[in-house]
């Protein structure tokens, strides 16, 4: 039996990648991974390639060594890797203090990021203001695509090639169920990939709050449990993301609009729903509500996909169309109410009336709390944080990653 020590996991699904990866090494007939102990032990033919092995842990971003091999941090589980980590920067720079690093957000950025540091020597504070995980897997990638995914089936279960052999069937569609089996994925993930990290991690402090610089070398953090904390760094990552852009509609912002967030955690489906968007977030969601039993209309100010592919544009609105979705091009609403339950959007074709309205717009950069003049960051016109090909911006302490 032979023994690998592996680094760079961080749940179990890093270990059945790697498990499958090691098993397509020719001369491996089994290996057993563990995430826990960071070790592979392998049942593999004499003369097997040690090198092979590690090459092919390598592949996935991580790090194997044997077992009998020297290990420089011996790190072995997650609280032990963070252990040799500190110790090995500890011995490293002569006993003197860890660099300090914080972290605004706690995003695909913000993790990335932060547990590199603390790879590195680093005592990291990570700050975050609202839920634990970001965009993607709270209100993002994660939900919408388990969403997109319930209504591929409903609409297969509706109309597919094998209609002749396979009777088609109106599907009884459980918004509420439907709902809570999306939800439970998503805080299943969110433990299994942010909180359980963090919470296993005595290098990273995280902090539940909002930040804006104090100057360029500290942050003041407003607690949500309430009173502020001083923070000081060496080096600051700003990770906060984005949100929904809202267009200037009149009487928009005063009407009960949903932006994406909104529409993933509805738990009914509306028999009529209005999008004003044309790109990638709009259309999958209103192919997703169009297949769960909405009668979808689709306003583009232009045409779809016009800034990405105008191409896959025409062909996403035929097809959109064949299947029921109304797509009215080269269309504005210059006015949207809200009277008795029902929205009505003034355009230039006239009156168009639904249920519920969903804007899609875009999306605007999270930077106009941090107070980011006070550290001397520079932004663009749009609020995005400027930096240069190594994510530094304009205060060479301060870099930037992300939707901001």
């Amino acid at each position: 039996m032979t023994h690998l020590k592996i680094t760079g996991m961080t749940c179990d699904s890093c270990a059945a990648h790697v498990k499958e990866a090691l098993e397509k090494v020719p001369g491996v007939q089994s290996a057993l991974v563990s995430y826990p102990k960071g070790t592979a032990q392998l049942a593999i033919v004499p003369g097997t390639s040690p090198d092979a092995l590690t090459a092919a842990v390598a592949g996935l971003g991580y790090k194997a060594t044997l077992a009998d091999a020297p290990l420089a941090d011996n790190r072995v589980g997650l609280l032990d890797k963070v252990r040799g980590w500190m110790a090995a920067a500890e011995k490293h720079s002569g006993n003197e203090p860890p660099v300090q690093v914080a972290v605004i957000g706690s995003g695909g950025a913000a993790m990335a990021a932060a547990l590199k540091a603390v790879e590195q020597g680093a005592q990291v504070t990570l700050i975050e203001r609202g839920t634990i995980g970001g965009t993607c897997v709270n209100v993002g990638c994660v939900p919408s695509k388990i969403m997109i995914r319930a209504a591929h089936i409903a609409h297969l279960r509706r109309e597919s090639p094998f209609d002749g052999g396979i009777a088609a069937t109106v599907p009884t569609i459980d918004r509420s169920k439907l709902l809570a089996q999306q939800q439970a994925r998503v805080d299943e993930l969110r433990h299994a990939k942010y909180e359980g990290i963090l919470d296993g991690n005595p290098a990273i402090t995280v902090l539940h709050g909002e930040a804006r610089f104090k100057d360029d070398q500290s942050l003041v953090v407003r607690l949500n449990e309430g009173g502020e904390r001083e923070v000081t760094f060496d080096r600051c990552l700003v990770a906060t993301g984005a949100s929904p852009a809202v267009p200037p509609i009149p009487g928009l912002k005063e009407s009960p609009y949903w932006t994406s967030t909104e529409a993933l955690v509805s738990d009914t489906i509306p028999a009529r729903l209005a999008v004003i968007g044309s790109s990638v977030v709009a259309l999958e969601l209103a192919q997703a509500f169009a297949r769960l039993g909405s009668q979808v209309t689709i306003l583009a100010r232009s045409t779809l996909f016009f800034r990405e592919d105008p191409a896959i544009g025409e062909a996403v609105t035929a097809a959109f169309r064949a299947e029921g979705i109304e797509v009215l091009e080269h269309t504005q609403a210059s006015q949207v109410a809200h009277v008795n339950g029902e929205f009505v959007l003034t355009t230039g074709h006239g009156e168009l009336r639904a249920d519920k309205l969903l804007v899609a717009t875009g999306r605007a950069p999270n930077t106009r709390s941090l107070a980011l003049d006070a550290a001397g960051v520079t932004v663009n016109a749009q609020g995005a944080i400027v930096i240069d090909q190594g994510m530094r911006t304009s205060n060479p302490n301060i870099y930037a990653a992300g939707d901001c």
